[in-house]
């Protein structure tokens, strides 16, 4: 079965940490690049990061630049989201996406597959 999924969410306290992974199953990961979004409730979904097919160069969202380090290990056909310095306003569900980026690009804009989704809860 061809799929993403993801786990590793779950309830902390502002300032703890997570670290979700995004798991493929049915093919290789090494040749996508990997977007994660994240949506909380009543907001549109929002780009999280990005990390490259073949340089392995990442990118992150302002909001969550210098806190959150994505990471691949494709010997294990996995892409990581450490979440450091959670706050509150990181509460969402938190997805996955592989997509072949267009030339000239290091992020896919449309994605071959997609995870269900993880949530992350941020509150004391």
């Amino acid at each position: 079965q061809v799929q993403l999924v993801e786990s590793g969410g779950g309830l902390v306290q502002p300032g703890g940490s997570l670290r979700l992974s995004c798991v493929a199953s049915g093919f290789r990961l090494d040749n996508y690049a990997i977007n994660w979004f994240r949506q909380a409730p009543g907001k549109e979904r929002e780009w999280v990061s990005c990390v490259s097919i073949s340089d392995g160069r990442t990118y992150y969202a302002d909001s969550v630049k210098g806190r959150f380090t994505i990471s691949r290990d494709n010997a294990k056909n996995t892409v990581y989201l450490q979440l450091n310095s959670l706050k509150p306003e990181d509460t969402a569900v938190y997805s996955c996406a592989a997509g072949r980026p267009a030339a000239g690009r290091s992020c896919p804009r449309q994605h071959d597959y997609w995870g269900q989704g993880t949530q992350v809860t941020v509150s004391s």
